[in-house]
Order: structure tokens, then C-alpha cells, then sequence
């Protein structure tokens, strides 16, 4: 019996894009387990994430898998999907498939891209480094994280010639963001991805029940601590104090509520913590601790305003895309801004509680847009089902955020290489039994809607 990787595809099973069909992946599962292997990664969502709140700490599940408030707009994003259904069409030749897609000028071999996850320490030791790996291995485009645990540059080296792009949260401090813009350019970024959605903090109960946020420990703050002028704010800092420093990059100055905590065992895990952390980033334990206070002050800018993607367009020739948009004002807008393409997201619903399900906002969005530029999709996505409809909706490529974030938990690099291939395989197959060869030929006529 042929070994299903040794195996010729036939002209039935043609590549899925990420160099495997929906059927070729079935077959190295099924022949695995011929040998009493099963996969190590569940396919099924839901056996998915409760894999992965099995790995992790309590404190890093609330932080991967909550949601703002009650987690209404967590579960509006699901239901939204289960309002399309596919309406699959028979008689039609689809031996053929074809799931690439153009981008920016660039093929992709799926319309898959990975979303950015900050924090990655909490969920794996490896971080955005076993990220890199698993979207090196399929070629599928990883957006860096703003909070990334590695600095950017590092991940660029692990992710080779495979595209990447950056996302950029807006700093109070405009000197920090064209440093971040430069070094992303530098490091062989595509686009820039401004998100729009956290100007603010969400109202995360699981986070706050816990009372625990990872950048009060130094975690998610490699891109920072990497950063010249960023280090160099911070030698500011030990002269004016964090006040003086927080007036002079416009962000907050610290209150009361920011004093230090009592000393408990608890505090001083906390330290060690920030000491490992401190040392990873060749600063000193009084310097971390500064670094700490000094992103609280800055990381954010409530102001952010149209003013601010203009500057932005200022400071690089790259690409920008807005990443946050559920309104078809917002989306007509920012066609009329020039950026590059737009994300249709509410932050996986972690920031406003109540909010519409981002498949429903997107044939709005697309709509406004006429086709002026490409409309992105991010939130939700669970299987490769719902990607199908995403793109049917008119979305051009979709973002996958906590499902490979649970890969990783469950298995390091591996387990984030074996979601995505899920994705993609299901995805293959999704397209061939509803009767359609590409992924570009999709339209809503693919979809039916069910109910109100």
C-alpha cells in the first residue's frame, strides 16, 4: 500500500493552495491511523478549544479566549455564520481547484492569512517564533503582532522569503510609531495594519476577574524593548520621571492606581517574571519596570482620528491596511483615504460587548467599498465552512486568529501548522462538493440566507 505523502495526486485531487487538497489531507490522516496514530490536534472546533484551554493556565485562557463584557459579540460573530447557509450546486467539473488568491500584487496560494495574536509567551514558550515556523512551512502570510513576544525582526529571520506584514497599534507617541513603520520596513514587510478597534482597552471580565493583565509582567512587549527609540525614551524616563516623560510623548502620566503593590508571594512571582523578561531584553530589572509604566502610558491613543492614518501615510510607502471596520460609512471613508484594502473586524469581540457579528457587517462593507479596494475578513472563523462564505460574502482573504493560537497551545509549531492545514483542507473540499472550482469565482449566490 502506497504512503499517501508518497502517493501521486491525480488530476481529482488537485492541490488545495497550501500544497495539499482537502482529500490528501484525508488520506495522511486516515493512513496514519492505520498505525494506530491519531492526530494529535482535534479537527473538530469545539474539541479544538477545549484541547486548548486544557494546556493553558488559567490566566492565559481568559486572555486568548475571552471577550468584552457578557461575550455577547463573541457569540454574534458565531451566529452570524450559522445565518448563511451553502447552497451547493451538482453536475459541475470541479476536479480542479483553485484556492490562490492576488494581493497587493502578490499570489497567495489560499486566502488565508494569520491574524496577529499578542502575547504568545502565555500561550507557548515559542511564541511568534513557532507562528513563523508553521507559516513558513505553508506559505501562508503571517501579520506580526504589535504585542508580539518577538521582536519583529527575529520572526522575519525564522519566516525566510514567506510574506509577513505588521500591524500597528497608534502609540501617543508619534516618534515610536515611525519607528515601529521603519523597522517593519526593514524587515521585509508588505503592508502595514493599522488597527482601529483598540484605542482603549475592552471591558474583558475574564482578564479582570483574574485581575490579570500580561503587560503589567513585561509579557507582549518585545516589539517595545527592541525599539531605539523606545529604549531611548526610557533613559529619558530614569532623568524626568515617568510624569515628565508621559507629558513629553503625550500619553498619561501614572495615578495613583498605578502605584506599586503590596509585597506578597504573588508580587514576587511577578518580579522574577519581569526579571526573566528583563533579561531576555538586555535591560535591567529597574528598567523593565520602567518599560512597564512607560508602554501603560503610551500604548494607546483614544484621539485616533482620519488625521492620524493620514500621518501614518506619511511615514512609509507601504501598504496600509485599516483593520477594524464594521460600518459602511467607515469602509466608504477609508476607500476615499486611498489606503490599501480594509479589515472587516471587531477584535474576535473583545472590545465593545453588544456589537454587531462581523459577517454581518460584511456585505455592507463590501458594498460601500464598490470594489475600490479589497475587503478583508477577520472574526469568527472557525472552520474552513466559514471561510467559504466569508469569501462568498465578498471578502477577498480571511484572518485566523485563536484557532491556530490553540494549535500552539496543544503543540507548539506543529499544532498551529496542523489548524491551518485543517482550515485549508476543509476549505478545498467546502469548494469541490458545492460545486465551485476557485475560490475567486465565489459570489453570495453560493449562500442562502437563513431566517432573519
Amino acid at each position: 500500500m502506497a504512503h499517501p505523502e508518497s502517493s501521486n495526486e491525480g488530476p481529482h485531487d488537485s492541490p488545495g493552495g497550501v500544497g495539499q487538497s482537502g482529500p490528501a489531507r484525508q488520506r495522511e490522516i486516515f493512513f496514519a491511523g492505520l498505525a494506530g496514530r491519531r492526530p494529535p490536534i482535534p479537527s473538530n472546533p469545539q474539541a479544538l478549544e477545549r484541547a486548548a484551554e486544557r494546556a493553558m493556565s488559567p490566566q492565559a485562557w481568559a486572555y486568548v479566549g475571552g471577550g468584552a463584557g457578557a461575550e455577547h459579540t463573541m457569540r454574534a460573530n458565531r451566529e452570524a455564520f450559522d445565518r448563511w447557509r451553502i447552497a451547493p450546486r451538482m453536475l459541475r467539473d470541479t476536479a480542479t481547484r483553485d484556492l490562490s488568491i492576488e494581493l497587493f500584487g502578490t499570489r497567495l496560494p489560499s486566502p488565508f492569512l494569520i491574524a496577529p495574536v499578542g502575547v504568545l509567551e502565555v500561550v507557548h514558550p515559542d511564541a511568534d517564533l513557532a507562528v513563523a515556523r508553521a507559516a513558513r512551512a505553508l506559505q501562508v502570510p503571517m501579520i506580526l503582532s504589535n504585542q508580539a513576544s518577538v521582536p519583529m525582526e527575529t520572526v522575519s529571520r525564522t519566516l525566510g522569503d514567506t510574506p509577513r506584514w505588521f500591524q500597528l497599534y497608534m502609540s501617543t507617541s508619534n516618534d515610536l510609531v515611525a519607528s515601529f513603520v521603519r523597522r517593519a520596513e526593514a524587515c521585509g514587510c508588505s503592508a502595514i495594519v493599522l488597527t482601529l478597534d483598540t484605542t482603549m482597552l475592552g471591558w474583558r471580565t475574564r482578564d479582570l476577574d483574574l485581575a490579570w493583565l500580561p503587560f503589567l509582567r513585561g509579557a507582549g512587549l518585545a516589539q517595545y524593548t527592541s525599539d531605539p527609540v523606545f529604549r531611548a525614551q526610557l533613559e529619558q524616563l530614569a532623568v524626568t520621571g515617568t510624569a515628565g516623560m508621559a507629558r513629553a510623548s503625550g500619553g498619561r502620566p501614572a495615578r495613583a492606581a498605578d502605584a506599586r503593590p503590596p509585597l506578597t508571594l504573588d508580587t514576587i512571582a511577578a518580579l522574577f517574571a519581569l526579571a526573566r523578561r528583563a533579561r531576555r531584553a538586555s535591560l535591567s530589572l529597574s528598567a523593565m519596570r520602567r518599560a512597564v509604566r512607560h508602554f501603560v502610558a503610551t500604548y494607546s491613543r483614544p484621539s485616533l482620528a482620519w488625521d492620524d492614518v493620514a500621518f501614518l501615510r506619511s511615514q512609509t510607502r507601504l501598504p496600509i491596511v485599516l483593520k477594524g471596520i464594521q460600518h459602511a460609512e467607515d469602509a466608504r471613508r477609508a476607500a476615499d483615504a486611498g489606503v490599501a484594502a480594509i479589515v472587516v473586524s471587531n477584535h474576535g469581540g473583545r472590545q465593545v460587548d453588544g456589537a454587531i457579528g462581523s459577517l454581518e457587517a460584511l456585505p455592507s462593507v463590501v458594498a460601500a467599498v464598490a470594489g475600490r479596494l479589497p475587503v478583508l475578513f477577520d472574526s469568527g472563523i472557525r472552520t474552513g465552512a466559514d471561510a467559504f462564505k466569508a469569501l462568498a460574502l465578498g471578502a477577498r482573504a480571511v484572518l485566523i486568529g485563536r484557532p491556530y493560537a490553540y494549535g500552539l497551545a496543544i503543540a507548539g509549531a506543529s499544532g498551529a501548522e496542523q489548524v491551518m492545514r485543517n482550515l485549508v483542507a476543509e476549505l478545498d473540499l467546502t469548494l469541490g462538493l458545492s460545486g465551485h472550482a476557485s475560490v475567486g469565482a465565489l459570489t453570495p449566490d453560493a449562500l442562502q440566507r437563513d431566517g432573519p
